[in-house]
């Protein structure tokens, strides 16, 4: 099979109803203070990961995780996996600070994410 690969992993993004209620949990948990800590997204970077707090699902309004898959080509990768049967869900966009999401649902409608810096 040919295609762009991915970086692996590295972006986890979690629903949480109280981010006031939910940080000091994280903290704990990852033995590290929050990188980023406003009122609409809370993120720690611990062991080459990075966890994120976001209210209410933020603008996606997730119920459940989602992990981000590094990929160098957000666009490409897109391509490949609805080509492969999935469906975009959040269609590729700037978050901020050069960094790219998109996220898709597989068959099953589990939600998948895509990430890329650049």
């Amino acid at each position: 099979m040919t295609g762009t690969t991915t970086q692996g992993i590295k972006t986890v993004l979690h629903p949480v109803t109280d981010l006031a209620k939910a940080k000091p949990v994280y903290e704990a948990l990852l033995g590290v203070q929050p990188q980023a800590d406003e009122s609409y997204y809370v993120g720690f970077e611990a062991g080459g990961q990075h966890i994120g707090l976001v209210p209410g699902g933020g603008p996606q309004g997730t119920a459940a995780p989602v992990a981000y898959w590094h990929v160098a080509d957000l666009a490409a990768k897109l391509a490949e996996v609805t080509a492969a049967g999935a469906t975009v869900r959040e269609p590729a966009h700037d978050v901020g600070g050069g960094r790219m999401v998109a996220t898709f649902t597989d068959p099953d409608g589990n939600v998948l994410g895509l990430l890329q810096d650049r």
